[in-house]
């Protein structure tokens, strides 16, 4: 029933698995990835954006070579699950049931 995307890098054209994890989950991550202050810590959102969105390749922060795949990666699977994700494109895809209504 959870919405997935398959999402392809531009920095080294690697593919990508997300899958949106539930609305209370992405409350866990977001309140998990800032600090006493209410400021977002990059670190932080990356560990729980990896360990709960990015579902193929399972992956860790150093498992990163490159800063920009890294950030790229981790900002668009952030915008997925935020839903500032605004492309539609074809790849989108919800398992269990068709992504259109009559």
């Amino acid at each position: 029933m959870f919405k997935q995307k398959n999402y392809t890098s531009k920095a080294l054209e690697k593919e990508y698995m997300f899958q949106h994890p539930g609305v209370r989950t992405v409350s866990k991550i977001k309140d998990a990835a800032m600090n006493k202050h209410g400021v977002v810590l990059e670190e932080r959102l990356a560990e729980e954006v990896l360990k709960h969105v990015v579902v193929n390749p399972k992956m860790k922060i150093d498992d990163f070579s490159n800063y920009k795949e890294y950030t790229e990666v981790i900002n668009a699977a952030y915008s997925f699950i935020s839903g500032q994700d605004e492309d539609g494109e074809e790849d989108d895809h919800k398992q269990g049931g068709s992504s259109q209504e009559s």
